[in-house]
């Protein structure tokens, strides 16, 4: 029996470490109040950003009566949606326009010392994907919950020019 429990232990303290290799930050809560015969409940909704800082990154939203447990269902929301960012360094390989709904995000590879130069919202997601010298812009809307969908869907859109040349079977100087 002592030996089973050691195992589930080892087992709990490798999933425990595999998480932690994993950085949370919360982009958005949002509150929504129905008003009901007592008076209002209130339920919250929250945009959660999950990311290894080594180019692998992941966005969920939860929605719960609590804030804590929706802050909770988002993070595993997002650990189900993972995506590996293509990096050339410490930036992305070339320049890319995200969209979702009314909301476009403009992300431009950037020289070294640059930093992130993003909104709040694109800034939590570049941070913990690992991106460290970028330059962006959100333009039209600013709706948090579509301009992180919309900067999602452009870093999941970028692709290596050698695998760009490799699909097309040319070399990467014929193509740049």
């Amino acid at each position: 029996m002592a030996a089973e429990t050691k195992k589930m232990g080892m087992g709990q303290m490798g999933r425990q470490q595999e998480e932690s290799e994993f950085e949370d930050k919360v982009i958005h809560i949002n509150r929504c109040a129905k008003v009901v015969k007592g008076g209002r409940r209130f339920s919250f909704a929250a945009i959660v950003v999950v990311g290894d800082k080594k180019g692998q990154v992941g966005v969920g939203l939860g929605k719960a009566g609590e804030v804590p447990e929706a802050i909770k269902k988002a993070s595993k929301q997002a650990r189900k949606n993972l995506l590996k960012v293509p990096m050339d360094g410490t930036t992305i390989p070339h320049e890319i326009k995200g969209h979702f709904g009314a909301s476009e995000v403009l992300m431009k590879p950037a020289p070294e010392g640059t930093g992130i130069i993003a909104s709040s919202s694109v800034r939590a997601i570049l941070e913990v994907a690992g991106i460290k010298n970028i330059l962006t812009k959100s333009i039209r809307r600013d709706n948090p919950h579509n301009v992180v969908r919309a900067t999602f869907q452009g870093l999941g859109a970028l692709r290596h020019f050698s695998d760009i040349a490799k699909a097309r079977g040319k070399t990467v100087a014929e193509i740049t």
